[in-house]
This record gives structure tokens, C-alpha cells and sequence, in this order.
């Protein structure tokens, strides 16, 4: 499976929130940036993951509403303007962490390949995985998804379908994804964000998610037929 991770080390968050969000400096590159590996850029991302940090900390106790930018930047002790140097507002500020929670993923997959026998059984696993990742910590999952509507720092969005679609299509077959694999796979994130905003939204509960994303696989790759999980939510 293709690496999506650019960072270097790990990061675990101390507050409570069990994910370990793979250290991944994706500050835009500008004609002043410091070079790679030197003080002066081990500081600045020191102080970019302090900001991260802080907003997943404020969003996990009161969700997206409780990420503001004057409150982020007293969380991780900065001054405002630094939040707003590495972040232009609260949603890249969110996407980035999801960026983030996306590239753990990867890690770990890498680590951990998925089982299943088949390209279905692998990608059902894939998304079970992340989605049980994500739904530990309901208040900052909504957060991001409402960031991820919000319309906003396409950029970013770009990023985050970029590498879901290469975790997907990366467990489907070996060798470049074909027209196809790219198509199921921006259909499953489709479907796996309507999933997410549903349980978000109190609609649906945690087992529905999972249901859901096994049906759209078995039916976009497998033989049609719906699973166990999906049967017992009918």
C-alpha cells in the first residue's frame, strides 16, 4: 500500500484521546520557510503541533463550537497571530487534524495489514477500522465533519479524499488503481461521510455506519450480497 505519511515521528495526544496522530508538517512552503531538519523548522513544527494539539483538546470537550481561534492559541500558549500563521481559520485548522487522523491510519495499516480474502473483505475492514478510530471520540469527529462541509480550504479537502483514496484502492489490488478502483473509491468516502454526519447527527448509531459502508463495498466490489452487520440493521 502506497505511504501517504510525510511527517517523521509520532505524536500521541496526553488528554485523553487514545489515537496517535502521525507528526505531519504540511505548513504550505513559501520563499521564507527555514530548510528541512534545522532549529529554526523543528521549532516552528513544535509550535504548529502545540496549536493542533490545543484544538483538538478545545473540540473534544465541546466539540465545533468550542474550537475558536483566541481560545486555541491560549490553550497551547501562543500568541493569536501564530494560530493564524500556520492555520487561516478554525475548519484548516480541523481538516489538518483530520489530514492527520487519516495518515495514522495509513501507519498503521501498513503495519497491520487488513485479512480479508477478497478486495471487498479488505476494504470493509479498512473502513471498520477507521471508522471505530473515529467514532472513540464523538465530539472531535463532529468537528471535523463539519469542517469538512463547511465548504471552505478545498485545498485541504482535496488532501484528505487524496488520501483516503489511496488508503482504499491501495488494499484492492497490487499495481496502480485503475479509472474503476478511483471511482469506487471516491464513491465509498461518499458514502462513508453521509454515514458519519447521520451518527454525528444522532440519526443513525455506530453499528448503522459500519452497515452501511459494508453494503455500498459488497455491492460496488463483491458478489451483491449484504453482509450480517447490514442485515440485522434493516
Amino acid at each position: 500500500m502506497p505511504a501517504v505519511s510525510q511527517g517523521a515521528g509520532v505524536a500521541c495526544l496526553p488528554f485523553g484521546i487514545a489515537t496517535c496522530f502521525t507528526l505531519a508538517v504540511t505548513t504550505p512552503a513559501t520563499s521564507g520557510a527555514p530548510a528541512p531538519g534545522t532549529a529554526l523548522a523543528r521549532s516552528q513544527a513544535a509550535r504548529r503541533r502545540r496549536v493542533l494539539d490545543a484544538a483538538l483538546r478545545l473540540a473534544e470537550r465541546g466539540g465545533f463550537d468550542a474550537v475558536q481561534m483566541r481560545d486555541v492559541a491560549t490553550e497551547a500558549n501562543v500568541a493569536l497571530g501564530t494560530v493564524y500563521r500556520y492555520f487561516t481559520s478554525k475548519e484548516r485548522l480541523l481538516l489538518e487534524a483530520m489530514v492527520e487522523e487519516i495518515e495514522a491510519l495509513a501507519s498503521r495499516l501498513e503495519s497491520r495489514p487488513p485479512l480479508g480474502a477478497t478486495s471487498a473483505e479488505r476494504v470493509v475492514e479498512v473502513l471498520s477500522r477507521g471508522t471505530a478510530s473515529l467514532q472513540r471520540h464523538p465530539e472531535v469527529t463532529g468537528a471535523m465533519v463539519r469542517a469538512f462541509g463547511a465548504g471552505d480550504e478545498a485545498d485541504v479537502v482535496r488532501r484528505v479524499g487524496d488520501a483516503m483514496t489511496g488508503i482504499i484502492t491501495g488494499v484492492m489490488h497490487d499495481g496502480p488503481p485503475t479509472p474503476r478502483d478511483l471511482a469506487v473509491a471516491r464513491t465509498l468516502q461518499q458514502v462513508w461521510l453521509s454515514s458519519l454526519i447521520g451518527w454525528v447527527g444522532g440519526v443513525d448509531d455506530p453499528p448503522r455506519v459500519v452497515a452501511d459502508l459494508e453494503t455500498a463495498t459488497q455491492l460496488l466490489l463483491g458478489d451483491g450480497a449484504i453482509g450480517a452487520r447490514a442485515e440485522g440493521q434493516r
